[in-house]
């Protein structure tokens, strides 16, 4: 078979299944975006150690280096991308606005809001791909001057943020339970979009830093939790 299948690529392929699933989960039925939000959490814990675990291996080829840069990327255009659009179509399902939204009078099937909404998927998953395409061209020039040293900086804001900015959104429904996040979450679906093109740098986090994302996830995936068996 083509392909590489040593440990050094396992936590993508998982973050890619894990991705794959919360879709699923997210559009069944009339919407399970809490659900959906378990998966992109996983995808994160996954995408957080998945460089580290690939640097470990200190005899990997140029083919096997190349391989993985390309393969992380692809995986997060579904987990850091597509899979918060579709928590959001669940969103809209779900939503107390799903009348203003989605009209059988209309021949497309949604109202203007509905189309606009729709539009903001789109978007958010082009900016997605955009960015990952641009940094993926601009790594391999990168390499080309600096070898393999790890880059310290990024260009916008990486996509993997999808996983600690989306969760906290729909967190916030267990203090105002009065009100409909939906257009809360759409507007953050915009403003994270542009943040992935913008021209800003980011400091790629310490290990540290990575850990404590990775305990700030935890923390997120626990009140989930405990709101759904709840609530």
């Amino acid at each position: 078979m083509i392909g590489f299948y040593d440990y050094t690529v396992w936590l993508t392929y998982a973050s890619l299944l894990s991705a794959g699933a919360g879709i699923v989960v997210s559009l069944s039925g009339l919407g399970h975006p809490y659900m959906g939000m378990f998966f992109l959490l996983f995808s994160g814990f996954c995408d957080a150690f998945d460089g580290i675990v690939a640097r470990s291996k200190k005899n990997r080829t140029p083919m096997e280096c190349n391989y993985g840069i390309q393969i992380d990327s692809l995986a997060d255009v579904v987990a850091f991308g597509v899979l918060p659009a579709c928590i959001g179509v669940a969103l809209m399902r779900r939503s107390e606005l799903c009348a203003v939204i989605f009209s059988e009078n209309s021949p497309i099937g949604v109202t203007f809001l509905g189309f606009v909404m729709h539009a903001i998927l789109m978007l958010f998953m082009l900016a997605a791909l955009i960015r990952l395409a641009y940094f993926n061209v601009t790594e391999e020039e990168r390499q080309k001057t600096e070898g393999a040293k790890v880059r310290k900086e990024y260009t916008g804001l990486p996509v993997t943020s999808s996983a600690l900015i989306f969760p906290t959104v729909l967190l916030a429904d267990y203090w105002i339970a009065a009100v409909d996040l939906t257009l809360i979450y759409f507007s953050v679906l915009v403003i994270t979009g542009f943040c992935f093109l913008g021209k800003f740098k980011v400091r790629k986090p310490s290990k540290r830093g990575v850990y404590i994302m990775v305990a700030v996830g935890a923390v997120e995936f626990f009140i989930l939790l405990l709101g759904e068996l709840l609530y």
